[in-house]
């Protein structure tokens, strides 16, 4: 499961969506995402998108500030990789291992 997705099923009661806009499909996602030291695509396909509109509200922006914030706390808990960032490990860098080999 992608970051963005697990992070959504965390935010379930907010209007939030993922991946590429159906509009920037055709074209390169590298226009996303530039000036990021990942592949365009890779970070495209993890990102989130929120939409504010005229009639959003102060207190509906504070309660998916304060929501997104326990929701990727919680995430950060459960993630071993995260553990090694704090170390000071450069994940880019890691070789992985698969099953068997």
């Amino acid at each position: 499961m992608s970051k963005a997705k697990s992070l959504l099923m965390g935010i379930n009661d907010v209007a939030v969506s993922s991946g590429i806009p159906p509009a920037r499909r055709r074209a390169s996602s590298r226009h996303t995402c530039s000036k990021r030291s990942a592949p365009a695509t890779d970070l495209a396909h993890s990102s989130i998108r929120f939409g504010l509109g005229r009639w959003s509200t102060k207190e509906e922006v504070d309660y998916v500030a304060d929501k997104l914030t326990a929701v990727v706390t919680k995430l950060r808990d459960m993630s071993p990789l995260y553990e090694l960032a704090k170390e000071g490990v450069d994940l880019s860098t890691m070789v992985w291992q698969t099953e068997g080999h």
